[in-house]
């Protein structure tokens, strides 16, 4: 165990509580980086995690155990968002059956996807997606990919009116559908918007994070690994002198703080199914974070190798 993860457990004793439900006061004063929600004020560790690819483990109990042990380091580094979608298979079944097994945890914050089309099929869907998440309400649904948004936003206002969600949100990835974010970003009351950025794909720079900003919108940054060809990519090249400037030990944490360093992002979410690469992710939501100085110093590197 690290010094971290020893200060977190040994926190989370005299507090008299399980390491998963360890006070965010407590997490802040270990340097623990957090951004609140704009439309409700409630505070998000800026590094969640995804589930795609990683959780789609099927029926097998050996890859289900080794992602509970996934999710256990999650909670330990004081982890808050977790994000799936029907569209990554077995992924929302394996998380419930995890968070089942480990009694789950008052500070995560639930937030799926409706990837489906009409009124009908949306309904079941979400409802499949909080069965398998497990009986308590889903705080965050986003519709993903934009898929037939019209319908499924409608919806998802009334589910929000009934208290049968918290928030709403909506979904692109690889840096598709920019102008249509924009312009519902522009017009709907939205709580959450995800969209992917990275060191190497900064588009959103240009409109997407200062519109969400202006907006109220909590930013959720899927991709931040370009699906982990950044890290292959980088892996082939030494760790910078630089990078003990912000107390990165690897290329992971270089990339993850350059993403949580802009100030419009609520929440970035790496996916892992190896607790050491989720240990060193997590690593990365803890202060220092770049400056502007340094930002153009880890861009200006990253675009000579």
């Amino acid at each position: 165990m690290d010094r971290r993860a020893f200060l977190i457990a040994s926190a989370a004793a005299g507090f008299g509580l399980g390491t998963s439900v360890l006070p965010a006061s407590a997490l802040a004063l270990l340097g623990e980086v957090s951004r609140e929600i704009p439309s409700t004020g409630q505070r998000l560790p800026v590094i969640g995690m995804g589930s795609w690819i990683t959780f789609n483990v099927g029926r097998s109990e050996k890859l289900r155990r080794a992602r509970c042990k996934v999710l256990e380091e999650f909670f330990v580094r004081g982890g808050g968002l977790i994000d799936s979608s029907p569209m990554y298979g077995s992924s929302e079944e394996v998380i419930g059956w995890c968070l089942e097994r480990q009694g789950g945890s008052h500070l995560m914050l639930t937030a799926t996807k409706v990837w489906t089309v009409s009124k009908s099929g949306g309904i079941s869907q979400m409802e499949t997606s909080q069965k398998l998440w497990g009986e308590r309400p889903l705080d965050l649904i986003q519709i993903h990919n934009l898929v037939d948004w019209e319908v499924h936003l409608e919806t998802l206002k009334a589910w929000k009116a009934d208290r049968r969600l918290e928030y709403l949100g909506i979904t692109t990835s690889h840096g598709r559908r920019h102008d249509d974010m924009a312009a519902i970003m522009a017009a709907e009351p939205l709580d959450f918007v995800q969209f992917t950025y990275n060191i190497a794909d900064r588009e959103a720079e240009k409109r997407l994070l200062p519109m969400a900003a202006d907006r109220g919108q909590a930013v959720i940054i899927n991709r931040p690994f370009q699906g982990g060809r950044l890290i292959d990519r980088l892996s082939r090249h030494p760790l910078p002198e630089w990078a003990a400037e912000i107390k990165c030990e690897n290329w992971a944490q270089v990339l993850l703080k350059f993403v949580v360093s802009h100030p419009a992002v609520t929440c970035a979410i790496p996916a892992t199914s190896q607790v050491e690469h989720m240990r060193q992710n997590m690593a990365a939501g803890y202060d220092p974070l770049p400056d502007r100085s340094m930002l153009q110093r880890m861009i200006a590197h990253v675009e000579s190798l």
